[in-house]
């Protein structure tokens, strides 16, 4: 797919776009192509997927970016394909072969003990080859010039891996885990754990906090539809907000809250959830003895822009 090169009219653009983000595009390639697409004037995606990686990948417009973080620090799951009996110099296929061993008959009880040592909270040493920054620079940069920084290994959980299924020297597992965690090392620990070593081969994301890929349209798929159906397929910013619980103000107190000013409510203590005033979207908050704190506020006239859209 290419781009017309012309000059558009941005305008307005206001939701989350549920992205299958296609292989050996990367995340910030894919939301560029999407907002063109839309015309969106702005736009923004709620962290990095590898090239490599396909999946979901939500992507936010106009008043949705406010909540982007909120994706960001949400839990993901994955299905991964591991190369067993092969390490690479990246941990994952792209990288050049450092060893190979046997990888023999997998024995299912040894290979659930090797995935419950990985279940629960773990550490991880992060990957040279990775968009962790050090000094400024991603640590894959220094990688590509040789030179090996130190790093601290850094405490994530894995909730949940399931086999998938398993052929000669491939495996597939389903992952559940907290953000921040690094697939291709995990992959690379449950091979050596195996006694024979392993890379990722595959990647995908399937769900990030309480979306998931089964609602996702591809980039091919959007570049084929007119601009009313690309607009239907947008949810609504508080899409990724749906795990919160919500708070209802009305009158007074919404006009108050969407100026930034505090509220009393008859609710117990939250660290986040979302207010409405009636069915639209004022923002996000926490509670605090009582007190409704804002946290997140949309614009007087985003508000107006969302109540007056379908």
């Amino acid at each position: 797919m290419t781009e017309q090169k012309v000059r558009i009219q941005r305008r307005p653009v206001h939701g989350v776009l549920l992205l299958d983000k296609p292989l050996g595009l990367s995340s910030n390639d894919a939301l560029q192509k999407a907002k063109w697409l839309l015309r969106a004037e702005k736009a923004g995606h709620t962290g990095t997927l590898d090239p490599l990686a396909t999946g979901l990948l939500p992507l936010c417009f106009g008043a949705a970016t406010k909540f982007s973080q909120v994706s960001l620090e949400a839990d993901k799951a994955y299905e991964a394909t591991l190369k067993l009996g092969v390490t690479t110099t990246t941990g994952d296929a792209e990288g050049e072969v450092v060893k190979t061993r046997e990888v023999g008959v997998l024995d299912a009880s040894k290979l659930m003990a090797v995935l419950e040592q990985f279940t629960g909270e773990i550490e991880q040493l992060p990957p040279m080859h990775s968009a962790l920054k050090h000094e400024g620079k991603a640590l894959y940069e220094y990688a590509r010039q040789g030179i090996e920084i130190e790093r601290e290994k850094r405490k994530v959980t894995i909730h949940e891996i399931r086999v998938l299924g398993g052929e000669g020297d491939e495996l597939k597992i389903a992952v559940r885990c907290t953000k921040g965690t690094y697939i291709r090392t995990l992959a690379e620990d449950i091979g050596e754990q195996l006694g024979c070593g392993a890379h990722l081969s595959a990647l995908r994301r399937t769900a990030s906090g309480p979306v998931k890929v089964d609602n996702a349209v591809s980039l091919d798929r959007l570049a084929e539809m007119n601009e009313v159906e690309r607009e239907s397929l947008l949810h609504p910013p508080d899409l990724l907000l749906a795990d919160w619980p919500a708070v209802q103000l009305a009158g007074e107190d919404a006009l108050r809250f969407l100026n930034g000013l505090k509220r009393r409510v008859q609710s117990g203590d939250a660290p986040q959830v979302r207010v409405y005033e009636d069915k639209s979207l004022l923002g996000s908050a926490s509670i605090k003895a009582g007190e409704l704190i804002p946290s997140r506020l949309l614009s007087q006239q985003e508000v107006e822009f969302l109540k007056a859209t379908p």
